[in-house]
């Protein structure tokens, strides 16, 4: 297998179910990793990039586990030498009452072979 890893990208989008995230962009982080079957040709990097970059582009997301699950959906249906892909979905500003970094939620799914 071969590991593919593009780790903080940098997104600001409406993401959330509070009135003032509905409106006000925010900053968010994906990681991306997959393992791909070795065999000819390459997986373009660019390509994960924009599958990551065309979900936080397509409006309004509710919850960063939507964000984490159409990533790695859209990562695993890119090809078939594909046969995982996790997301980790990163988001530092959170109002929780407390001294709090990010709040990051993961999707890890594997290939239907």
């Amino acid at each position: 297998m071969i590991e593919i890893t593009l780790r903080a990208m940098r997104f600001h989008a409406l993401v959330g179910i509070l009135p003032h995230e509905r409106t006000t962009p925010q900053p968010i982080e994906i990681d991306l990793h997959v393992r791909v079957a070795e065999g000819d040709g390459v997986v373009d990097y660019r390509v994960l990039q924009s599958i990551a970059s065309h979900v936080m582009d397509s409006g309004p997301i509710d919850f960063l586990e939507e964000i984490a699950t159409r990533v790695v959906n859209g990562a695993l249906g890119h090809s078939t030498r594909i046969r995982s892909a996790r997301a980790a979905v990163r988001k530092p500003h959170v109002a929780l009452g407390g001294p709090l970094e990010y709040v990051e939620v993961v999707v890890e799914r594997t290939a239907d072979v």
